[in-house]
């Protein structure tokens, strides 16, 4: 029996691609914040959150920086904002926070991301993504980009970092 999902997708980073793309995310992210002694990676969940762990194992291999990990979780499937719930408790207040996600087409997602750092004074909140689909509907931008692909709005970009054996990125 054949898998649907991977019928008609077109891979367009490897795993190797995918893998320098995340690293040299690190690194920008730690020449912005070098003068940091930590930041939290908000990773969301699902993919968001596996590239979050990737970037923090990546961060912490590369910089002195004190790398916090918390994953968020809300439903992305609803048309209003529900409530965003942390996985542990961690304290934001005055922090540095990169908010990750794997895909950023409308911007609605990494939008009701940001609520719970809205709420608290922050030195500084930035997003990390894996592909920029450039569909933006939402005032956000991505700080940190690995790739930018100009698609249609009917094309589908997934991104696989949680399952190994099939690790890259796609164009359905």
């Amino acid at each position: 029996m054949t898998d649907n999902s991977t019928i008609s997708r077109r891979q367009i980073l490897s795993p190797h691609q995918t893998g320098q793309k995340i690293r040299r995310i690190a690194f920008e992210i730690y020449e912005q914040n070098f003068e940091e002694t930590g930041i939290i990676i908000a990773g969301i969940a699902g993919e968001g959150y596996a590239f979050a762990q990737r970037l923090a194992t990546e961060l912490m291999d590369i910089s002195p920086l004190d790398v916090q990990l918390i994953e968020l979780r809300f439903d992305k499937n609803i048309h209003f904002q529900s409530p965003i719930l942390f996985d542990k408790e961690v304290n934001v207040e005055n922090q540095v926070i990169i908010v990750a996600d794997d895909v950023l087409n409308t911007g609605r997602t990494l939008a009701f991301a940001l609520e719970p750092f809205l709420k608290v004074r922050m030195k500084k909140v930035q997003v990390a993504v894996v592909v920029d689909r450039s569909h933006h509907l939402f005032p956000v931008h991505a700080d940190y980009v690995g790739y930018s692909l100009s698609t249609t709005l009917t094309e589908h970009v997934q991104v696989v970092l949680s399952r190994p054996e099939e690790e890259g990125v796609y164009l359905k």
